[in-house]
C-alpha cells in the first residue's frame, strides 16, 4: 500500500511539472453598475478559481474607470463591460466580448484556453 502511494505521488509530481507555468492572467474589464458583470459574478465567478481555466488563467478584475495598471499598458480598453482578456507576459491571447452566459462563456473560454496552448507551443 505505501509503495503504490509513493508511485502515485511520483505520477502527481511529473504531471506538475509538465504543465506550463502560471503566466496567463484573465483580465475582466468591469465597472460599476454593469448588469453584465453582475450576471457573471453570479454564475462564473464562485466557481472560476476551481477550474482548470482559472488555475491556468487567475481572474484579475479591472475598473475601466481607474487608472490601467502599467503591465497593462499595451492592452486596449474598451467602453463595453464586461471584456474578459486572456493575456500572458503582457500579451494578448484573445478576449471575449461581453458576458454572452455561462454556457456560451466556457465555450469561448475553451477557444482561449486552446490559442494560449498555440501560443506557449509557438514560444518553445
Amino acid at each position: 500500500m505505501i509503495r503504490l502511494f509513493a508511485i502515485l505521488a511520483h505520477m502527481v509530481l511529473l504531471t506538475a511539472a509538465a504543465l506550463p507555468a502560471a503566466a496567463a492572467e484573465l483580465i475582466m474589464f468591469e465597472r460599476d453598475g454593469c448588469p453584465w458583470c453582475a450576471k457573471f459574478d453570479r454564475e462564473v465567478a464562485p466557481i472560476y478559481a476551481r477550474t482548470a481555466e482559472g488555475a491556468r488563467a487567475p481572474l484579475r478584475r479591472v475598473n475601466i474607470y481607474r487608472p490601467l495598471p502599467k503591465d497593462l499598458a499595451a492592452i486596449k480598453v474598451e467602453r463595453l463591460t464586461p471584456v474578459f482578456v486572456l493575456v500572458e507576459d503582457g500579451r494578448e491571447i484573445g478576449r471575449i466580448r461581453g458576458y454572452p452566459g455561462d454556457d456560451l462563456f466556457w465555450t469561448q473560454m475553451a477557444g482561449l484556453m486552446q490559442r494560449l496552448d498555440e501560443a506557449q507551443l509557438a514560444k518553445r
